[in-house]
């Protein structure tokens, strides 16, 4: 029998979780895509804690199309963890492609600093 989309994603996304994980020193960027907005947070897995979080969905983030939107999450998902003291970070795509904007948010964050 054949997967519905999201059972495959959530194998996909348990694959990657068992190599991926993130400490305080060196959290996960974690990244969901929905049809219309776009999510990323910087999570310490050890102490079950986010350190931050940017979404398309918050005031700062201006409109624009779909890619437009996840550059400037990228940006600001980089900015914040400045802010918070973190340079480097673990990515997770969260069982989607990295193409399109998930591929946009992480090369947004790379230019802005975030290493990984």
């Amino acid at each position: 029998m054949a997967l519905s989309k999201l059972e495959r994603r959530q194998r996909i996304k348990f694959r990657i979780r068992k190599i991926v994980s993130g400490t305080a020193a060196k959290p996960r960027l974690s990244v969901f895509r929905s049809n219309k907005e776009i999510y990323a947070q910087l999570v310490d897995d050890n102490a079950g804690s986010t350190l931050a979080s940017v979404s398309s969905r918050d005031k700062a983030i201006a409109s624009g199309s779909k890619g437009e939107v996840a550059t400037a999450v990228g940006k600001a998902i980089a900015e914040a963890a400045t802010k918070a003291g973190i340079e480097t970070c673990a990515f997770d795509r969260n069982g989607y492609l990295y193409h399109g904007r998930v591929k946009t948010l992480a090369e947004a964050a790379r230019e802005a600093g975030l290493k990984f």
